[in-house]
């Protein structure tokens, strides 16, 4: 069976000032194309269809409009929800529109009750987990402690009951949304740390033909069955170095995988420049970046006059600018954003309170700080859902 994976299409989502829904546009006619000239069997949507809970009518028509080509090209679809999508909007009409082949997987408590597709060789049985968040779905799993590992754990539980049941050879393929131990993070995945702990090791997944991961937008491989397809394209200047790609995937009689990466249309390359500004101006070298989104870094030790439209007139583009002054040695670091940057929430407030008081929190103290985070953030995606 040959299978096109694919995730965190982000609907609605704009890169800096640019407006991606053109961009977006071509990856779903893309994405139909390959599948009808690749004889595609399934196509497999790993979460993140749309970039918010409520996303803007552009983005609504466009999922739509890439329904209808996936119902009309008679190629089943299974998709979940991700961590930005609101799960019971998106699962909206899930009855209805699975009678035209396209499969909406957006309930917590259906992980264990496959899309069984079939071909030549027999069943291969399709697990979509849309992504739990642990303080909203531990009581279904019955966990006693929220927790990533522990409600993936839960859900694969019930997956490998379920796939315990069905005929000696039925493959099976899981969908999930989450960030899973050794994969490369970029800067415009949402933040999913719960109890001061984001990722899952890959060993949840044991005993499945293979693994559609959506969350980080980094094609990349975890395990030879354990893969992220990654976003199809750039949101963020941290993505500047990926190859944004499909995995085509040919699932074999006895379980045996064959893999290709299928590129994705690029609407723009992204560059990332850095130096003083009189430098990047001239540099010959910087002159393949000309028609590219640029990302530019200005060291100079005093802010240039004017530097955004200068830059501009090399590179019509620029749609990010960055002071990072050279300073020496000695000189204090100043910038506020600088001390705070790659820090997480928790590891500000313990500084606050190290700050205060002159001696950072103790380990219950640290527990209740992540605590209060994780029931703040699971208290927002209650309320962006019900908006």
């Amino acid at each position: 069976m040959r299978l096109l994976h694919t995730s965190d299409w982000h609907l609605g989502r704009a890169f800096h000032r640019v407006n991606m829904l053109g961009a977006q546009s071509d990856f779903i006619g893309h994405l139909v194309t390959t599948a009808r000239e690749r004889e595609v069997d399934a196509v497999v949507v790993s979460g993140d269809v749309y970039d918010r809970a409520v996303p803007p009518l552009a983005a609504v028509q466009l999922f739509d409009e890439a329904l209808h080509r996936l119902a009309d090209l008679g190629v089943p679809t299974v998709m979940i929800s991700g961590n930005h999508d609101s799960a019971r909007r998106l699962g909206v009409g899930a009855g209805l529109i699975g009678r035209a082949g396209i499969h909406l997987r957006t309930d917590p408590a259906g992980c264990g009750t496959p899309v069984v597709l079939a071909d030549a060789h027999g069943d291969v049985a399709f697990y979509g987990l849309p992504y739990l968040e642990p303080a909203l779905v531990k009581d279904e799993f019955g966990v006693e402690k929220a927790g990533h590992e522990a409600v993936l754990a839960a859900a694969m539980e019930r997956v490998r009951a379920d796939l315990a049941t069905r005929a000696t050879g039925t493959r099976s393929v899981v969908l999930a949304h989450a960030f899973v131990t050794g994969g490369e993070v970029s800067d415009s995945e949402r933040d999913i740390t719960v109890g001061g702990v984001a990722s899952v090791p890959a060993g949840v997944f044991d005993g499945v033909d293979y693994t559609a991961l959506g969350h980080l937008h980094g094609s990349q491989i975890i395990g030879e069955r354990v893969r992220y397809s990654g976003s199809p394209l750039p949101y963020s200047f941290s993505e500047a170095g990926h190859r944004k790609t499909m995995w085509l995937v040919d699932l074999g009689p006895d379980g045996s995988l064959a893999t290709e990466r299928i590129d994705c249309p690029v609407p723009r390359p992204l560059a990332r420049v850095r130096g003083h500004l009189d430098d990047l101006l001239a540099d010959p070298e910087l002159e393949r970046h000309t028609g590219a989104w640029v990302e530019a870094t200005l060291t100079d030790p005093v802010r240039p006059a004017d530097p955004m439209a200068r830059l501009a007139e090399r590179f019509p583009h620029t749609l990010s600018l960055v002071f990072d002054p050279e300073r020496s040695p000695q000189a204090p670091d100043i910038s506020y954003a600088r001390r705070l940057a790659g820090r997480s929430e928790q590891q500000i407030a313990e500084d606050f309170v190290a700050h205060v008081r002159g001696a950072g929190p103790d380990p219950h103290e640290q527990a209740v700080l992540r605590d209060a985070f994780d029931a703040v953030r699971a208290d927002e995606t209650v309320r962006e859902v019900a908006r």
